[in-house]
């Protein structure tokens, strides 16, 4: 999860104020940021709506960092 640590980096964040502002372990944000482990889904979502972009963005799938609109019901 490359933009993971892209996103954190540029926003001037060391792993442990991630921590501190999520809730998710410095330890395991270490390891999704070198792929040793796979974050769920609900993880993947608190930090794309911590960071404002698409879980498509924070999966290295896209360059596209504006996260989805909702859809009306």
């Amino acid at each position: 999860m490359e933009n993971l640590k892209k996103l954190r980096i540029e926003k001037k964040m060391t792993q442990l104020v991630l921590q501190m502002k999520t809730g998710i372990d410095q330890a395991m944000i270490s390891k999704y940021e070198s792929d040793e482990r796979v974050p769920t889904v609900q993880i993947l979502c608190l930090f794309a709506d911590f960071f404002n972009t698409s879980l498509d963005y924070l999966a290295d799938r896209t360059d596209v960092r504006e996260p989805y609109k909702k859809k009306m019901k």
